[in-house]
């Protein structure tokens, strides 16, 4: 019997399925699992001829899924070559492949939530921002393309290395530790993005002026607080919030607070 082997068109057309529509058809139940189903259909056909074969390729994939959709798209690398194997006759069960994709989308998910959210979307917003302020349209359009091709070529690449190197991509993964070390160093990195961007992007500062006589002014921001520490005001901000989320208040109740306290600050002429 004649090895069943998947074209480069098939996995390239599994990947097109999930890349644009991993987040279609969120639902309370399975999450992403009719979209990572959707994304198996070119590989289940290109598979089995037989229908009921089909149809039950389809239903193994229809578990409860969910993860970052990006970094993620090596689950389904792997698990594309894990249905090549079964096709040619490989000992592979349904409890199997449910076991490699629960085992790796929780663990996965924190790397591509840090990386993608955390650190590469809000470097790019910050450089693009920056072109915006000087009134230059291409600052969006940068933005856009920067995002669009960055994040295309890292689910891409991660798809087909996931393809490539089948299970022994997921032992290597998981053993001693890597993960793990991977997600710290993805979280310290975006960490140290959001504090950069808290000085740069809260320009809240004293308004406060005091006439000391013979035309000589006092500013409380720019003789004092920026002299003893630049960014003073918002870095107090952020604390203040961030003491807030951890003991609980809501997100809504929290910006309705920040609204507030702008505007009245902003109407007694204080920030």
């Amino acid at each position: 019997m004649a090895e069943t082997k998947l074209s480069k068109s098939d996995v390239v057309k599994s990947w097109f399925n999930w890349f644009m529509f991993a987040q279609s058809n969120y639902n309370y139940e399975r999450l992403q699992a009719t979209a990572f189903a959707h994304a198996m259909l070119p590989i289940i056909k290109a598979l089995y001829k037989d229908k009921e074969e089909q149809k039950a390729g389809v239903t193994r994939h229809l578990s409860f899924f969910n993860t970052e959709p990006i970094c993620g798209s090596v689950i389904h690398g792997v698990t594309v070559a894990m249905e090549e194997e079964r096709a040619n006759g490989k000992p592979i069960s349904d409890q199997a492949f449910n076991g490699i994709k629960t085992g790796l989308m929780g663990p996965i998910a924190g790397i591509g939530d840090t990386l993608t959210q955390g650190v590469i979307t809000p470097i790019m917003l910050a450089i693009c921002i920056g072109i915006t302020n000087n009134n230059n349209i291409a600052g969006p359009i940068i933005f856009l393309l920067a995002q669009f091709l960055i994040m295309t070529s890292i689910s891409y690449s991660l798809w087909m290395n996931g393809y490539k190197y089948g299970r022994m991509a997921v032992e290597e993964i998981m053993s001693g530790g890597k993960i793990n070390r991977v997600i710290e160093a993805a979280s310290i990195l975006g960490t140290l993005v959001m504090g950069g961007l808290v000085g740069r992007f809260i320009p809240l500062q004293f308004a406060l002026n005091y006439d000391l006589g013979s035309g000589a002014k006092f500013s409380l921001q720019a003789d004092l607080l920026d002299k003893l520490m630049p960014g003073l005001i918002p870095l107090v901000l952020t604390l203040v919030v961030l003491k807030m989320v951890r003991a609980g208040v809501s997100p809504i109740k929290l910006m309705g607070i920040l609204i507030v306290f702008g505007a009245v600050t902003g109407a007694l002429g204080i920030f």
